[in-house]
């Protein structure tokens, strides 16, 4: 029997994937566990294992195509068997031209379908049986029964015309692009709405607008003008790029965070000339030992655990219906990690019991495979804490985002150079600025500038922090 591949659902919030590539071919043997695809999800690319061996009979969504989880992607079964009926497959399969047939085969048609649809419902057996006599899809009957089971007078009293038949897929563009499916014919069996007919309405739309504008003789303002206007204007051209899986939940997550989390911002200036003293001899050591180079950020990492530690509302988190507070005993440290498609904030889970050499592996590690894109979903989940380094681009100070459900997040800038008077006199130091973004609902002010304070103790007086 023929098996689903579906699109995973890699974490709670993810909605949707994109499919990058597929490694296997419609045809090819598969065996158990071997990798078929690979998809970009909102947060990583990941690869996707077959969960049986046989043949992959059926591509449903090529290269390219963005699909809602839990969607069938393709179908593996014995060779020459028949692909299922299901409605993720029937997205991408052509209709074929209409052909007179006799009421009899279209019945025993709809009725094999309804077979198909029915079986995992709960029902009785007199609604099955009117179900299947009247061709009516039972998945779109509302049951009046226990636990939502439909009665046969559920059946009886359903119009086929009370609730719209619409693939999941079609659904998800209509919803996005804010389109009333009231008035699209569906291509589908029994008049489904697939993606193409949600597509079309689009462009009939916008033939439409085009029309009456021109008619009315306002041609600067037509619509024919104002989509030209979208890719060119008087200035030059525009290119429209559209954005990716992780880029929409990037916008969504920051615009989350930023409107509903009342934040305040402290900055401190620390002196990095002990810290990088401590940097240059320890460098040779760390080397040999781990085959790794230790960094300011390491350093400023292993700080900033030491200060959570004693300030644990900075390490906190607030339950959804913002009733509770969770204190965490212990650090998961993200490091922010900027790429070409976005931001991913891989965690480096037990951190407090690291020591600095430790340290400086886990960072390593889970950053390079945050840059190659090999990151899996529970490397990027249970953070407490986040640091935003933007220091090797030169900038001198800036305000990051809250990463929640984190309550707190610290932005590193850049090292300088900068005069400043100690016992007195005017030197010129290493300073560097830190900037905490904290959500005030849980962190109060004055326990913002203690956990700076305590931070910009441990970073000016670094031995510390190997004790």
């Amino acid at each position: 029997m023929a098996v689903e591949v579906i699109m995973p659902k890699a974490g709670s919030e993810m909605e949707e994937g994109e499919i990058v590539q597929w490694f296997k071919n419609e045809g090819d043997e598969v065996k158990e566990g071997e990798v078929l695809l690979e998809i970009v999800t909102d947060k990583v690319n990941m690869e996707v294992e077959a969960e049986a061996s046989g043949t992959l009979l059926k591509i449903v969504h090529p290269a390219g195509a963005v699909v809602p989880v839990v969607e069938t992607i393709a179908w593996i079964g014995q060779a020459g068997e028949t692909v299922p009926g299901a409605s993720a497959a029937a997205e991408t399969v052509a209709v074929p031209e209409k052909e007179e047939v006799s009421a009899a085969a279209a019945k025993e048609e709809v009725k094999e379908v309804v077979e198909v649809d029915n079986s995992g419902l709960r029902a009785t057996p007199a609604a099955r049986a009117y179900a299947r006599e009247k061709g009516i899809d039972l998945t779109l009957v509302n049951g009046t029964g226990a636990k939502g089971r439909v009665h046969l007078d559920d059946v009886q009293n359903f119009k086929v015309n009370d609730q719209v038949r619409i693939s999941p897929l079609a659904s998800h563009i209509a919803e996005t692009e804010g389109i009333d499916i009231s008035g699209i014919t569906g291509s589908g069996p029994r008049g489904k709405i697939m993606k193409d007919d949600v597509l079309g309405s689009m462009n009939v739309t916008a033939t439409a607008t085009t029309s009456v504008t021109e008619s009315t003789g306002f041609a600067a303002s037509s619509a024919s003008a104002e989509l030209k206007a979208a890719n060119e204007n008087q200035w030059g051209t525009i290119d429209t790029v559209p954005m990716s899986p992780m880029r929409k939940v990037i916008s969504k997550r920051m615009s989350e965070s930023y409107f509903s989390a009342p934040t305040f911002v402290v900055n401190v200036e620390v002196d990095m000339t002990e810290l990088l003293a401590l940097r240059k001899k320890t460098m040779d050591a760390i080397m040999a030992e781990t085959g790794k180079k230790v960094t300011v950020t390491d350093f400023v990492s292993m700080a900033v655990i030491k200060s959570l530690m004693k300030h644990p509302y900075v390490n906190a988190s607030l339950s959804k219906d913002e009733k509770e507070m969770y204190l965490h005993n212990y650090v998961n440290l993200s490091i922010a990690v900027g790429m070409e498609s976005g931001l991913v904030v891989p965690v480096i889970k037990g951190a407090d019991k690291m020591s600095l050499k430790e340290l400086v592996v886990a960072s390593k590690e889970i950053t390079t495979k945050a840059l190659e894109g090999k990151l899996k979903p529970d490397e990027m989940a249970d953070s407490t804490f986040t640091i935003s380094n933007l220091g090797m681009y030169g900038v001198h100070s800036f305000v990051p985002i809250i990463n929640q459900p984190n309550t707190a997040i610290l932005g590193v800038a850049g090292t300088k150079e900068t005069p400043v008077v100690r016992n007195g006199e005017i030197v010129v130091r290493p300073i560097m600025m830190l900037t905490l973004t904290a959500d005030h609902r849980v962190v109060d002010g004055l326990e913002g500038a203690k956990f700076m304070k305590t931070l910009k103790e441990f970073i000016e007086n670094p031995l510390s922090l190997l004790i």
